[in-house]
């Protein structure tokens, strides 16, 4: 006597393997378009590394004045190699949270009024703590000249905290907020009021070993986008190998169902 466990597989209904597949082709245009998506980020990422190395071993070019602050971008000018002179703002610098190879600490923002007299936001590089700051007067009379790396505006702060003007807390070197919060651009702007550069400069490094601590600029980018390219393909590949499969096993089924009948008709 035959019983329910030795019945033949039945085939689905058509409806539920016309869904299935529906589902599997969408399934799979979603993740090749992933797939392209990585792999034009790996080609926009190798360019990005190339034209890093290109510029931080550069000879030093003067820093923007403000004619050509209106053409500056990333992909023109973010790390570039700068260099200008002026005299330091100690009395309105800014502490940027940050984490170095060195530990948790703080950037140090100090403004630099320039020979043509717009200010630009330096970071000075890292310090520990507050206390690690060298003493200074309020605004030194000394002309300084910097070299680093050309760096643009981090509007907002982090992703899990926003920068807090009015409580001092900084949590990204954000040009505008911070040059406000120093007031270095008056609030509104007035009508020949001195510049303020749009972008930042990381300095170099220096001989001496007082804080704060330059030249500490990241420079490494994560790669991994190749990496992410093909195992969007693999999942698409066996996203389009089980529709395959389920549409061939349903065929099968339909024609082993149809022989039974046949078999049955003439038995």
């Amino acid at each position: 006597m035959s019983t329910d466990t030795d019945r033949a597989p039945q085939p689905a209904r058509p409806a539920v393997v016309a869904a299935l597949v529906l589902l599997a082709v969408v399934l799979c245009a979603g993740l090749m378009t992933l797939c392209v998506w990585q792999v034009q980020r790996l080609q926009w990422k190798l360019a990005l590394i190339e034209r890093v190395e290109q510029r931080v071993s550069a000879v030093p070019m003067p820093a923007p004045g403000p004619p050509e602050w209106s053409g500056i971008s990333r992909e023109a000018n973010e790390y570039q190699r700068v260099q200008v002179s002026g005299r330091f703002d100690h009395s309105r610098q800014t502490l940027v949270r940050a984490s170095t190879d060195l530990g948790r600490g703080f950037w140090v923002i100090t403004p630099l009024q320039t020979l043509g007299g717009f200010w630009i936001l330096v970071n000075r590089g890292f310090v520990l703590s507050a206390n690690s700051l060298p003493p200074a007067e309020s605004t030194s009379a000394d002309l300084s000249t910097i070299t680093g790396l050309l760096r643009l505006s981090e509007p907002g702060g982090s992703v899990l905290q926003a920068n807090d003007a009015a409580a001092g807390r900084w949590y990204s070197r954000d040009v505008p907020a911070i040059a406000a919060s120093a007031k270095l651009v008056a609030t509104p702007v007035s009508p020949g009021a001195t510049p303020v550069a749009p972008y930042f400069i990381d300095a170099a490094a220096s001989a001496s070993a007082a804080w704060p601590r330059g030249g500490l600029t990241v420079l490494s980018f994560n790669n991994h986008h190749i990496v992410y390219a093909v195992t969007w393909f693999v999942l698409a590949a066996m996203t389009a190998g089980a529709a395959v499969y389920l549409v061939r096993s349903e065929r099968r089924l339909r024609a082993l169902q149809v022989l039974d009948r046949q078999a049955a008709v003439h038995a």
